[in-house]
């Protein structure tokens, strides 16, 4: 095992797993919208715990696995101190960071690659918005673990009390899919950092790919 396989191998991943209907899929903005809340609010849920510390330390690390609605409900019935986060039609459930070489059994055998919605109705306009860099193309999957790197990050460099806001309002979370150059003209405003990828799927090192923006006053 070469250095860089065993570090990735131990470094901890959040797993989001994002329900993928067969019959009635969510449509790709509910869904992308779910796996980002469901990140954050597992996180919310115990902000002090160890794991989250030193995950949050790091790179954010997070894997998107797709379940359909058999392997939800196990998923579920296997963690049951974490709810799903539900946004219009879609959900999600976020659990705590642990290793990624060390994912129960039923988390890992559930697929990440490939996890793609339809485009179906967007989401209105929130007073937070998660910003996404339509030019990149990203699946769904990777636009999902993208906007839950973007709307995380807002939360751990938010005032204590403007988090608290937002959850107190019920956590309103919309979609924003921008062509690159208005992209890069509002992620100079951003409510929080601008995300870039590491490149070890789909994009290119370095990508510009999400970032949140918060309507002012908000």
């Amino acid at each position: 095992m070469s250095e860089y396989t065993e570090r990735i191998a131990q470094e901890l991943v959040q797993p989001i797993i994002l329900l993928v209907d067969r019959e009635e899929p969510a449509s790709e903005q509910h869904g992308i919208a779910a796996a980002a809340l469901a990140s954050a609010q597992a996180f919310l849920r115990d902000p002090a715990n160890p794991d989250w510390q030193q995950w949050a330390q790091g790179a954010f690390a997070k894997s998107v696995r797709r379940a359909d609605a058999k392997m939800f409900a196990k998923v579920l019935a296997a963690f049951p101190d974490h709810a799903p986060s539900m946004v219009g039609e879609a959900q999600a459930v976020g659990l705590p960071p642990m290793p990624a070489a060390e994912l129960p059994k039923l988390l890992s055998k559930l697929q990440v690659s490939g996890t793609q919605l339809p485009s179906g109705t967007p989401l209105p306009v929130q007073p937070l918005m998660i910003v996404l860099n339509a030019s990149l193309e990203m699946s769904t999957g990777k636009a999902a673990a993208q906007a839950a790197h973007a709307l995380l990050a807002w939360v751990l460099d938010s005032k204590v009390a403007t988090v608290a806001d937002w959850a107190s309002a019920g956590f309103p979370v919309g979609i924003a899919e921008l062509p690159a150059k208005e992209f890069r003209k509002g992620a100079r405003k951003s409510a929080g950092p601008v995300i870039q990828d590491a490149g070890r799927t789909e994009i290119d090192p370095g990508s510009t790919t999400a970032y949140v923006a918060v309507a002012k006053g908000k």
